[in-house]
Formats: C-alpha cells, structure tokens, sequence
C-alpha cells in the first residue's frame, strides 16, 4: 500500500505539545499530544524547559518519518505568543524561555513609556495594551537594563514558531503574525518595527521579515519547512480561506477572544480600556480584537453552584435551554449593548447574587450566562463597529452550550450566529498556510462545520 501524503505540524501550546499529520483533504490522521513539565528561570520563576523541548522535537520527527504508512510532504509550526527564544554567536540557545506571566517591575515598566511618549500613545501606535511581560518585546528590554552582558551576546531573538522551525530547517526567520500579537514591537500606523526598537538597538537582534506563507527550506528529501505561525492568529485561517463575507470569530476558552479580521481601524483609547488589541493575519492585515474572560468565570462559579445545590461541577452540561427562561434573560443581555464603564472589569454581576435567590440550579444557570453574556455582547459590540459584519462564528467551549448560543444569537438579532466546529485549528491553520506548497488539491469546501442558531424554535 502507497504511503498516505500528509503534512506534519508541531502545535506548541502553553501546556500541551501535540504532533498532528493532515492528509491532503486535511483531515487528522495522526495526533500525539504530551504535557511538559516546567523547569525554572534564575529568578525561581517557572518557564518552559527548553532542552526538553527541542528534544522532542527532533524525537517526533525522526518518529513520524519512520512510519511507512505515512510520507510527509511539508511541515510547519504554531506555537503560542508572547515568549522568546535567544540564541548566541555559536547558533545556540543559552538564556531561558522567559514566562509571559512573570511579573514585570513597576520601574522599568515607568522608564520605558516614559522615554516613548506615555502609555496610551505606545498602546495605540503597537496596538498592545499594557500588559507587561505578555508584551514579548518588553522582555528583550528588561534583559538589556538588567542582564546587559546577556544581552550583548544574543545574536538572534527568535519568537517561539521560529525558534521551532529553526531546530528543524536551521534558517532565521522573523514573521509577521508572530511581530503582531501584542509585542510592543510593531507600528501599526506605519506597518514597521516601532521606533523604540531600533533606539534601543533591538532591530539588531532580530532576522529578516517573511510572509506566513514562506517555505524556510527544503530537505534533501523534498520535504517542505514553514517557518511557523502564531496560534491565535492561525486559528483564523479556516475562517478566511473559507469566507469572504466580513465575519466575526469568537474564540471561546479560558478567555472569550471577539476578533475581527474586517476591522482594520487604529485603536482608541476606549478600546484600550475595555481589553481590546490588535493581531495581524497571516496576509499581514490588523486584526482587531477584544478579550473577556468569561471561560475562567464561568469555570469558577459552576464550581460555586455545584456546592450549593450538591451536584457534580459538570452538571451544568445537562442544562438544557428553556425557552421560557431564554425569553426572559434576552433584554438583559441584549439591553447592555449601550453601557460602558465598570461592565466590563473583572466578573459579572452574577458572583453578586445569592444564589437563595434562586429555586433550582438550572435557573441560576440561566442567570450565570446570561450575565455572561451582559458583558460578551459588549465586547463583541466594540469589535463590530464601523463594520458591515453579517455573521459570527462561535468555536470553543461555549459553541456547544445551547444557552450561551441562544442568548448571543437573540442579542445580535441583525447578524447570523453559527456555531463553528474546525478540530484543531490552530494547527489546520498552519498547515492551509502553506498549502500551495505541498498539496495539490483544491481547498475541501466544508472545512469548518456550522450550526445556524437564530430563533429559540430552530434549537
């Protein structure tokens, strides 16, 4: 039997490393996944173990391409933001991957937007709110004020989707959906670097820009190497090689991400203050988007309702939508469309309730989405300005909750909202990223699978 033609990609997330093989209708054929365990940085801070890592890159590969069953074609990357890797003169890793949750100090953060003119025009001209070590280039401009030596000896700063490339292919490779994910480093207004990273000399540091879509190299035995993709970003792709129409797609997780790919507008100072930024695509186009995080609160107070009424915490998914309770919640969520201020901070209003108000669990289940979703309809709101959007697709978690989808389908009432079924799509982006390199098939038509929710009676 011929070996199956396949695309391998290495999806790098903060806690679990997978390897998937797509065939050439990219369907999975192939997944091993695998948590790593931590180690730490001088500081005693956890952070990524980098040795391990790089091993089991190499151990998978020679793994895969020992399978008869399969021949690999091409490779690629995706791998979480906010974090690089740094290499010396001899080509070799030689500091750690540095913790985007690591605190940063109040000093050097003081020092640095005061040198660039303040924190709101930094925020609006790199499209990154303040955030700290979660602005990757900020930890670049710690090394330099508080490791100088270290500093001086990086001769490449490689984004981790490069830096996994780089181990396979051995090129240096910028890439702009990497630069473009709250870096602090890119001008959005003047499509560069920001002044502040040539000032400080961290232009020297990094190599050559290229497009999403670029091959590093090609192996002796014809297999094609990408050099990688941001995730968030490649999770987007199915969508945009699927649609042309303006769309939003709201990313549902531990943080419920409303982004859109149509809204190439600059950030305001309102929009700041409400969690939103921008990313840019894999066709280097702003991509702007808010952040809520709904899925960490939703987590939390299934876990306060199944103390107080006894039942398990996942009792929630037998919940089923009432439309009674649908029709009666739908002006709260929909009516806080217009309300700016404090809605958005921290929680909703629900960890204020006492849940004595309530008879049973399913109604102050109802109660806990619906003011959920108070809040997911104006973040969503802010994104949706100014643009002719006519659908929002929902993946993640909350796409298979009946109550969220009703709830978000009646509060935009002008839009179809589908939910959106695309296993694995940060890696299926990588591998649609680089699809003209290696398959030579057209694009399957229904790569993504919906579900139309618009009235309480289509269920």
């Amino acid at each position: 039997m011929a070996a199956l033609p396949v695309i391998l990609i290495y999806d790098v997330g903060k806690t679990n490393k997978k390897i998937l093989l797509f065939n050439e209708e990219y369907k999975v054929v192939f997944e091993k996944s695998q948590p790593f365990a931590e180690t730490k940085d001088e500081d005693g801070f956890p952070c990524e173990d980098l040795q391990q890592l790089t091993a089991w890159l190499n151990e998978s590969l020679a793994m895969v391409l020992a399978d008869n069953r399969f021949h690999v074609k091409a490779i690629n990357f995706s791998g979480y933001g906010a974090s690089f890797v740094y290499l010396n003169a001899a080509g070799e890793t030689f500091l750690p991957l540095y913790n985007y949750l690591k605190p940063f100090p109040e000093a050097l953060k003081h020092l640095f937007y005061s040198s660039y003119g303040g924190e709101s025009l930094v925020a609006k001209q790199t499209a990154s709110p303040v955030l700290g070590s979660l602005n990757s280039g900020m930890q670049l401009y710690r090394l330099k004020y508080e490791q100088p030596g270290n500093f001086e000896k990086i001769t490449q700063a490689l984004h981790l989707p490069q830096y996994l490339s780089y181990v396979l292919e051995g090129g240096l490779h910028a890439e702009i959906t990497s630069i473009g994910c709250h870096t602090n480093l890119w001008n959005f207004q003047d499509q560069q670097y920001h002044p502040w990273v040539k000032q400080e000399g961290l232009d020297l540091k990094f190599p050559p820009i290229r497009q999403s879509a670029a091959i590093g190299s090609t192996t002796d035995d014809g297999i094609k190497i990408g050099i990688g993709l941001h995730d968030s970003s490649a999770a987007l792709i199915p969508y945009l090689a699927s649609f042309s129409e303006p769309f939003i797609l709201l990313s549902t997780g531990t943080w419920c991400i409303s982004l859109n790919p149509f809204n190439h507008s600059l950030l305001t100072d309102y929009e700041l203050q409400h969690d939103c930024l921008c990313y840019l695509s894999y066709q280097g186009n702003p991509v702007k988007a808010s952040r809520l995080f709904a899925g960490f609160e939703h987590e939390e107070q299934v876990k306060r309702l199944a103390a107080h009424y006894n039942v398990a915490t996942d009792y929630y998914k037998t919940v089923k939508a009432e439309a009674a309770w649908i029709s009666k919640l739908i002006p709260r969520a929909g009516k806080m469309q217009n309300l700016t201020g404090d809605v958005m901070k921290g929680s909703s209003h629900f960890e204020n309730r006492s849940l004595d108000d309530f008879l049973t669990y399913e109604e102050a289940y109802h109660y806990l989405i619906a003011d959920i979703m108070a809040q997911q309809v104006i973040s969503t709101s802010i994104v949706l300005r100014g643009t002719t959007v006519k659908r929002i697709f929902v993946d993640g978690g909350f796409s298979q909750n009946p109550i969220y989808m009703h709830l978000l389908s009646e509060s935009f009432p002008d839009i179809e909202v589908f939910a959106a079924t695309v296993p694995q799509s940060s890696a299926l982006g990588a591998a649609l990223a680089i699809h003209t390199e290696w398959n030579s098939k057209s694009l399957p038509s229904e790569i993504i699978g919906l579900k139309l929710y618009s009235t309480m009676q289509q269920g």
